[in-house]
């Protein structure tokens, strides 16, 4: 069996760790939470309300590939909730042995914001979601991956999800 990974992405408050569990579930394949692997500088940063450059991105962009590759040495496929908001980042992301497959969550901005406001134990804070917006490039053509609509419950999401990836 070749390597897989899909890679459940979006703006912050989008679900991507909800389904990412869900479609994880469904397919019997380990769960990585990009959010896990930030560096803390950049936690710190976020949780004071400060966008990460793209430099602050770098290590932890690798920091998801290198797992992704580690899972891949082993001969497991993954499903990894990272936000991979840019094709530059998505790029890097691609590194990763194995085919790396992607799926936008896509949501309303209002929803959105409702959702983030609501939230709660969660480090990024909903000032943020703007600048998340700002900074989201939607997948391109030639991208391997589907945009996939949250208008659901998450098991629905996680079936829309797999039904646009056949």
């Amino acid at each position: 069996m070749d390597v897989e990974h899909l890679v459940v992405m979006g703006v912050s408050g989008i679900g991507k760790s909800t389904v990412g569990r869900e479609l994880a579930r469904r397919l019997g394949r380990p769960f990585l939470e990009g959010d896990d692997l930030h560096p803390e500088a950049n936690v710190a940063r976020m949780s004071a309300g400060v966008a990460l450059l793209d430099e602050d991105r770098e290590p932890w962009l690798a920091a998801v590939r290198d797992a992704m590759t580690e899972h891949a040495g082993a001969g497991t496929s993954t499903v990894v909730a990272c936000s991979a908001l840019r094709r530059s980042y998505r790029a890097v992301l691609r590194e990763a042995t194995g085919r790396v497959r992607f799926v936008l969550l896509d949501v309303t901005g209002d929803v959105l914001r409702r959702r983030v406001a609501t939230r709660t134990g969660h480090w990024m804070p909903p000032a943020l979601l703007d600048s998340q917006l700002a900074t989201l490039e939607p997948l391109a053509p030639d991208e391997d991956g589907v945009t996939v609509p949250v208008g659901g419950p998450p098991d629905a999401v996680a079936a829309d999800v797999l039904t646009a990836l056949t």
